[in-house]
């Protein structure tokens, strides 16, 4: 029970995560303008983040962040239901090898929480080292090509929504004390300038160059950064010995390189389906997309 219920909760939340994103891509004009059922989406993904923070509260991020990212699995049927078509051999290899990796990982692994909070001089010191490398990305962005511009932009948000989930994680806990606990330390304030700071570095790259450059940069970035915060700073650990230990690092590899590569077909899909939304004609005034019809 004691990995069931975060994983669990991780796991729904990676559904509702996937169903807001598509809702959100479907929903939008070829305008960018904003739709009611665009809204629908966002309530859907805020549903998807609830469920993230409750499973943070009761697992740590070695279990939950990964169980994030079959967000990206779970796109994938639903995408190809809505297009009409069937999955490919090269979705269906990665999505059962993400499949795999993921559950290999829990089961070996069975990660095991670490402390329920860093002190303040620990959080302090993390917060200039992520300013300094996010700052590194950002200003060498202005440097290089649009290619790569978009990648360290890409990079940039994924760093930063990994420091998002490490923080949502140390608020969870403060929770448990009242709310008012929650609003008489940094995290939470931290969160909103975290999650402001992803935003802005995600539209960035999604503006440098095509979404299939920065997208799985962002995707990869996130639940590595995550992971490797609760093992520096939490102390969470695997309880395995030396040969479970490389298949479990091996389990964990393969994972974020499937994620990688699901993350790309991704974005090629969506910039296909953004140009066909551009190019799709407007209903004529009185009329219908399909042109007049004869009487």
């Amino acid at each position: 029970m004691q990995l069931f219920l975060p994983a669990l909760l991780a796991t729904l939340s990676a559904l509702l995560v996937a169903s807001g994103t598509l809702v959100r891509q479907r929903a939008s004009t070829p305008s960018g303008g904003i739709t009611k059922l665009w809204w629908v989406g966002v309530v859907i993904a805020a549903g998807g983040f609830a469920l993230q923070a409750a499973a943070l509260g009761l697992g740590s991020l070695l279990l939950v962040q990964p169980l994030i990212v079959l967000s990206v699995l779970f796109a994938l049927p639903m995408e190809a239901y809505l297009d009409h078509r069937h999955l490919n051999f090269h979705e269906w290899k990665w999505g059962i090898i993400l499949t795999i990796c993921i559950a290999a990982f829990v089961v070996i692994a069975q990660p095991e929480p670490g402390l329920d909070h860093v002190s303040p001089g620990v959080l302090a010191t993390t917060i200039v080292v992520v300013v300094a490398v996010l700052a590194a990305l950002v200003v060498s962005a202005h440097f290089v090509s649009a290619h790569h511009k978009a990648l360290l932009l890409g990079s940039a948000s994924g760093l930063l929504t990994g420091v998002q989930a490490f923080l949502l994680k140390g608020v969870m806990t403060q929770l448990e004390d009242g709310f008012v606990n929650v609003l008489v330390h940094p995290e939470i304030y931290l969160i909103i300038l975290v999650a402001a700071g992803s935003v802005v570095t995600q539209q960035l790259a999604f503006a440098a160059h095509d979404l299939q450059t920065s997208f799985p940069a962002m995707t990869v970035w996130e639940p590595a950064v995550a992971m490797a915060l609760g093992v520096l700073l939490l102390g969470e650990r695997i309880d395995v010995n030396w040969i479970e230990g490389v298949v479990a690092g091996v389990a964990l590899v393969t994972m974020l390189r499937a994620v990688f590569v699901l993350a790309r077909h991704a974005a090629e899909r969506e910039t296909e389906f953004e140009v066909e939304l551009i190019k799709k004609p407007a209903p004529a005034p009185g009329g219908s997309a399909m042109g007049p019809t004869n009487h």
